[in-house]
């Protein structure tokens, strides 16, 4: 598939170090040099130096070749430009916009995007998708991710074992077995950077992150039985004033569970902006690393920090500093995959993966097969799947065993006319079941032609 993807800032970044791993042909369009040179040394892509809202500059990119292009530059309307100039001028058939600003993302112009008006086909907001992303690990704390599935009638939850945790040297068999009169399965386990299907007799070991695919109602139970469950969450304290904090603290107003919101941001142009757009949320000017600004946060009284700068290094630093300060929990956007090791060794500290969050939100539009909706897990974990078997799908009526799924891979749950059925290798599968499947990212070619 030849892709073109307009900027090469960290949006652009993270959306080339995804799709080169696949058979694509990426071209990247920016109009800073110095970030093109950067990400040609990295990646295999070929570079093109200009705006990518002119048509010559997408005519050099081969944009009449194209099957798709993801206009990801930090403007919104170069991002609406590009896409209309790729479909006037040189009929490109997929057409992805990042869109940011709050005035064009209105239930009220949600008639905007289309051909008929501008010509876009899937919008994405990274910052509203990490929000929401930031804002479901809320909802239960201690999980480093909680992905909502089958239209939130389940949840994939991952937790990292801790030296401390029940469930460490249990068995896979015994850690599901567990909790009775529940339902639930392992889908995948990442241990010591790499992720897998475990057999029934591994043992989690400390370091483990073990996903598992449950119904919500399901979950608590699970939780609290196996002693993952942690405090409530009704403090929290932000770091970095960008929209996705904006968007993150919008929302943390609208929960009654959330007693008081802070946020502390350096720029006093951004923190005018919060102080005017959000009614119950403390805006603190000033340092984030200073003591001072620090105490006048609340820092020593909330049960959450969040650190959502734009850079890395700095929301890895205040996760030590919440540690430090003995905040309960911290949870950092990272985008570069190489501080996810950093990370995984602070207790307490969970990580978001940026890329992983904004992959996620266009996984659909960029996978062969027939998704009803896709998540990726991030730096080369793999991806959760839903597929449904529709009335033309070749595999409807045969067992499971029998119907090819690569090796690697899992199907994790069922839904079946409204229940939940854990599959066996002796499950048959009827039209209109939904299936929750993981692949594992070698196997990603082989599921597309299996559920294509």
């Amino acid at each position: 598939m030849k892709i073109i993807v307009c900027g090469a800032g960290n949006v652009g970044k993270s959306l080339v170090s995804y799709l080169v791993q696949g058979n694509n042909d990426i071209v990247v369009i920016d109009n800073d040099n110095q970030k093109l040179k950067a990400l040609s040394k990295e990646f295999d892509i070929q570079p093109v130096l200009g705006s990518a809202s002119h048509p010559e500059v997408l005519e050099k990119a081969d944009a009449d070749k194209a099957d798709m292009l993801i206009a990801a530059t930090d403007n919104d309307e170069v991002n609406m430009i590009a896409c209309e100039v790729g479909a006037a001028l040189f009929n490109i058939n997929k057409k992805i916009a990042r869109i940011d600003s709050q005035d064009f993302l209105k239930p009220l112009w949600g008639g905007l995007f289309n051909e008929k008006h501008i010509a876009i086909d899937l919008v994405i907001s990274p910052a509203m998708e990490i929000a929401k992303a930031v804002k479901s690990l809320l909802k239960i704390p201690g999980m480093s991710n909680v992905t909502t599935v089958l239209q939130n009638k389940a949840y994939i939850l991952a937790f990292r074992c801790e030296h401390d945790n029940l469930c460490r040297n249990m068995s896979i068999n015994r850690f599901e077995s567990e909790t009775p009169d529940t339902i639930m399965k392992t889908l995948c386990v990442i241990h010591q950077g790499k992720s897998f299907v475990p057999e029934g007799e591994y043992t989690i070991q400390t370091g483990d992150i073990i996903y598992f695919i449950t119904p919500t109602k399901n979950a608590d139970t699970i939780i609290h039985h196996l002693g993952m469950e942690k405090s409530s969450i009704t403090q929290t304290l932000i770091f970095g004033g960008q929209e996705i904090a904006q968007y993150l603290a919008m929302d943390l107003e609208k929960d009654d569970a959330i007693l008081r919101s802070a946020i502390i941001e350096e720029d006093t142009i951004t923190a005018k902006k919060l102080a005017k757009n959000l009614q119950n949320t403390a805006i603190i000017n000033g340092d984030l690393m200073s003591d001072v600004i620090l105490e006048e946060a609340g820092i020593d009284r909330c049960d959450v920090a969040i650190a959502l700068t734009p850079h890395d290094k700095d929301n890895l630093l205040i996760s030590l500093l919440a540690k430090q300060h003995k905040v309960p929990q911290s949870i950092s956007l990272v985008n570069a995959p190489s501080f996810g090791d950093f990370m995984e060794n602070l207790s307490n500290s969970t990580l978001i993966d940026g890329s992983a969050v904004i992959i996620s939100s266009m996984l659909q539009e960029l996978r062969k097969a027939r998704i009803r909706d896709a998540y990726s897990l991030g730096r080369n974990f793999g991806e959760i799947w839903e597929v449904i078997i529709s009335d033309n799908n070749p595999n409807a009526g045969q067992k499971i065993k029998d119907f090819g799924l690569p090796s690697g891979c899992r199907i994790g749950l069922i839904e079946r006319k409204g229940e939940f059925i854990l599959p066996t290798d002796e499950t048959t599968l009827e039209i209109g079941d939904i299936l929750v499947v993981y692949i594992v990212s070698k196997a990603i070619k082989k599921a597309e032609k299996l559920f294509i």
